[in-house]
């Protein structure tokens, strides 16, 4: 495999609906709006958890981890989109292009694996009630969170070397709003079969697979809660799963489609809207889902707000 020749490429330029100059203005507004309900939403709930000792659990400390990982995941790519669209300046340096791929690709991963970890959580919580303290203990619900983003990382490492370690021969112009790994491999002048192939294998692993332990799950939970006696018991312990199980189909759905779909089904428009997708409107949903859905979240909020407006009063 040829290697080298990176020089010959210093930037890289995004044109991501540029072929939609109408639309400039109000994607701008659109994806500001999103972006600041996505930071606000997440911090609430990260403050949230971490003030009410009756959120210190394993599913909110998931949750936690999820809500910082979407502001993170997010923040790798709108700001710099919205100054695209806001300048119409289109250029990325390409240590700039290496970091974002990096970072969007290791938290995305990182998602991945912690919705199936969170999954697990729910399984042994209304699968085994009474075993739940003793099997989810802090230092295993830690562990769990910790290899999570782990893996997410280590598969971007690699991901992102096996790419920008290759020439691009001057094809600079990506044709996305980010520096998307499938857009940049398209790019690239000499053979990638190589990492078509270990692309494959992480979709797989990091998608297929945690996907399959998620179904498992929530095979054994439906189970469960249909035993329940009570309709009380069987609507609390469908709540407790219904948020995760929503946002795991809106976040794989989309992933599976832009990461597993045949190459005959690519089209630009589609991957465009695909990764606005699961790189917008989930990370803004989630909040708001789990919020809408989580009675406890619900009591918590009305907790520290009275808490807080009581002190203001005083």
């Amino acid at each position: 495999m040829k290697m080298g020749n990176t020089s010959a490429v210093t930037e890289f330029i995004l044109v991501g609906f540029s072929r939609y100059p109408e639309l400039q203005l109000l994607l701008f507004m659109l994806c500001l709006i999103m972006y600041v309900i996505i930071l606000l939403g997440n911090s609430l709930l990260i403050v949230i958890i971490i003030l009410d000792s009756r959120l210190h659990t394993p599913m909110y400390f998931f949750l936690g981890n999820l809500s910082f990982l979407d502001i993170c995941y997010t923040s790798s790519f709108i700001p710099p989109m919205l100054i695209i669209f806001k300048s119409g300046r289109k250029s990325i340096s390409f240590m700039g292009c290496a970091l974002q791929m990096a970072l969007s690709l290791g938290l995305g991963s990182t998602e991945c694996v912690l919705l199936a970890v969170m999954a697990y959580d729910r399984y042994v919580a209304i699968c085994n009630p009474l075993s739940y303290p003793i099997i989810m203990h802090r230092v295993l619900y830690v562990h769990m969170a910790a290899w999570s983003w782990i893996i997410g990382c280590l598969n971007s490492l690699v991901h992102t070397v096996m790419i920008m370690i290759l020439p691009f021969c001057g094809n600079n112009v990506i044709d996305h709003f980010t520096c998307e790994t499938l857009a940049l491999l398209k790019l690239i002048c000499s053979d990638i079969s190589m990492n078509v192939f270990i692309m494959t294998v992480a979709s797989t692993i990091l998608l297929v697979i945690p996907l399959l332990l998620i179904f498992i799950s929530y095979v054994f939970i439906l189970s469960s809660i249909l035993r329940i006696n009570s309709a009380e018991g069987k609507k609390k312990a469908f709540s407790t799963c219904s948020a995760h199980l929503t946002v795991v189909i809106l976040f794989y759905g989309s992933a599976l489609f832009m990461y597993m779909k045949p190459k005959s089904k690519d089209t630009k428009a589609s991957d465009e809207i695909i990764a606005l997708s699961y790189g917008v409107v989930t990370p803004m949903l989630n909040p708001i889902i789990y919020s809408l859905r989580n009675k406890e979240v619900k009591e918590a909020v009305k907790k520290v707000l009275s808490r807080h407006l009581h002190l203001w009063k005083i």
